[in-house]
């Protein structure tokens, strides 16, 4: 079994990173008033799913009662109207039936209208649990009438603990400046930090390690321009960086580095204004200008 899929922790003292959006789930939960419809949002690999399914634990919902649905796959109207069908049933098992639905987000215009009632007037046995990386895309109705539960990015320092755990738990032997690396790649998920330590772990020594993660680390690149960008590095120093970038992939950059300087961005509360310039220097997309439109707006930040 996938490590991220072993390690799913079962509690939330297992969870990572999330400690505001624990609190206020503790405190729903201890004045036993958790909404019928909760919104989690928040970055891929965070914590969404893991905490819908640990409220259903925590609500007694049976096995036979819990229903996950992926919106990507089932996204039309007719999967609105088999809900509707299907929440008016008593739960099996348990004391309640609950919906997990995931990338919500991905659901129809007509789905959603469609979907508007049904949150707003279900049956006292039933919950939805709505999970999202992209809640904008949600009609501001759907989401008035949930309760909206925010993840964050999860800082390296949490994910290095995390790591670490699993590792030892594994019995994997790892250096520090391994575990690093991972946590530095991570990108602010769990999941993909297991994912990059589920590649190595068959991996003896450290250099190794680490060259297997260079190698499959397509990002690094990017990451390495926009960390430069963030640090106030000179043109003349990036160049090299811009070369050892490929022809074809100034799109996925340009979305990286806007990626890191809006999370630069919304850590410092608007505060921190070389992120702000870099944000407005790659605010355009380069699909016509290509590199050279990476090397103008790379050029212009540095300025």
């Amino acid at each position: 079994m996938e490590l991220y899929k072993k390690h799913r922790p079962p509690s939330p003292k297992g969870i990572v990173g999330q400690d505001e959006a624990l609190n206020v789930l503790g405190g729903l939960g201890k004045a036993h008033n958790m909404p019928h419809v909760l919104l989690l949002t928040g970055p891929s690999g965070t914590g969404k799913t893991t905490i819908a399914r640990m409220i259903a634990t925590m609500l007694k919902c049976g096995d036979a009662d819990l229903v996950e649905a992926n919106a990507a796959l089932v996204r039309g109207i007719d999967f609105i109207r088999s809900l509707q069908t299907s929440v008016q049933m008593m739960p099996i098992a348990g004391k309640c039936r609950i919906w997990i639905i995931d990338e919500c987000h991905q659901l129809t215009k007509d789905a959603q209208d469609a979907f508007l009632k049904l949150l707003e007037d279900q049956p006292s046995h039933a919950y939805f649990f709505l999970c999202t990386t992209d809640p904008a895309k949600l009609k501001k109705t759907i989401i008035t009438r949930s309760t909206e539960i925010k993840l964050r990015e999860i800082p390296e320092k949490d994910l290095v603990t995390l790591v670490t755990r699993v590792a030892a738990a594994e019995k994997i032997d790892i250096d520090l400046e391994v575990v690093l690396k991972i946590a530095g790649m991570s990108e602010g998920s769990a999941r993909k930090a297991l994912v990059l330590l589920n590649q190595i772990m068959a991996i003896p020594g450290k250099e190794p390690q680490i060259d297997a993660l260079n190698r499959g680390d397509a990002a690094a690149p990017s990451r390495t321009l926009a960390q430069a960008l963030m640090n106030g590095a000179k043109f003349v120093d990036i160049v090299p960086i811009l070369k050892a970038l490929k022809d074809d992939e100034p799109e996925g950059t340009r979305r990286m580095v806007l990626g890191y300087a809006n999370a630069v961005v919304l850590n410092s509360g608007g505060k921190n204004q070389r992120a702000l310039a870099i944000l407005e220097c790659f605010q355009f997309n380069l699909y016509d200008s290509g590199k050279a439109g990476l090397t103008l707006a790379t050029y212009n930040a540095c300025r």
